[in-house]
């Protein structure tokens, strides 16, 4: 009974170890990713442009990695933890536990930011916090879609962007494959973001994250800005959490239809080669 208890709490400290991993491996991510686009805003295009920003998000991409990993893996993704959990590689109660995580160090970070540019923001839109318009602020902590964008094509953008998210992450991480050396996986993932932003960015700010999007969402609802950050632009607000959760299942579906499958690693690979000479012999 009291190995059975110390075994409980073992795997309750563990979790709970994972879950604060989490949340300060996304609260890195967020805070340089938002902050990035605060300056780019509110400085008018003086302070940066949208390369900063896909700069800046990788580079909180491989922090947050950097910082979480050695931990819980760096998931910093509610879309890669569901898919992790349907995988059947983390229980349901790691599934919450990350999640948690991730959500509460995106909302700091979003709280954060809002601090940082408390008096910039209340400048740049005298004190009017909404979501469209001239003087726009809440596409600071959230994605909206571009005006000329349809749902269905921002969708669509969401879910492919997230697709090459998960098989770009999968390529670096695959050991069965071509694997990235181990110190050097979290500046690609980065650089994989950063990709991302390049070519995929213009229609609907790339979230292809539910914990980067909704929890900041969550936070400008409280701050200010209302119930508009979830009824603008035909309710966007549930596609950054749908989409990106939809791409991550089908590009783990895409990979390993196309490489996992029939792969093998290279030390079995080895001995098939050394085996098939003996029979030859």
């Amino acid at each position: 009974m009291l190995e059975k208890t110390k075994n409980v709490l073992r795997i309750r400290n563990s979790t709970i170890k994972k879950m604060l991993a989490e949340a300060l491996g996304t609260f890195i991510l967020m805070v340089f990713g938002l902050s990035s686009v605060a300056q780019v805003i509110l400085g008018k295009g003086n302070n940066g442009q949208y390369l900063s920003i896909n700069l800046a998000f990788g580079i909180g991409v491989t922090l947050g990695i950097y910082a979480a990993g050695g931990v819980s893996g760096a998931h910093l993704n509610a879309a890669i933890t569901i898919t992790q959990c349907v995988l059947g590689n983390i229980s349901w109660t790691t599934l919450v536990a990350y999640i948690i995580g991730q959500f509460l160090g995106s909302f700091m970070a979003a709280a954060t930011v809002f601090a940082l540019y408390y008096d910039a923001i209340y400048s740049f839109t005298n004190g009017n916090l909404t979501v469209s318009g001239p003087t726009a602020t809440a596409m600071i902590f959230s994605t909206y879609p571009a005006p000329n964008v349809s749902l269905q094509g921002a969708f669509f953008t969401e879910f492919m962007a997230t697709v090459m998210l998960t098989l770009g992450v999968l390529v670096i991480h695959d050991e069965k494959n071509n694997a990235a050396i181990k110190g050097a996986q979290p500046m690609l993932t980065g650089m994989l973001v950063l990709g991302i932003g390049l070519g995929m960015g213009l229609n609907t700010g790339y979230a292809i994250n539910p914990s980067r999007d909704l929890p900041p969402r969550i936070f400008t609802a409280i701050a200010g800005w209302g119930m508009d950050v979830f009824t603008a632009d035909h309710s966007w607000w549930w596609v950054p959490v749908a989409a990106p959760i939809l791409g991550c299942l089908a590009g783990v579906f895409i990979y390993k239809l196309c490489i996992d499958f029939h792969n093998h690693p290279g030390h079995e690979t080895e001995h098939e080669k050394e085996q098939a000479g003996t029979d030859t012999s």
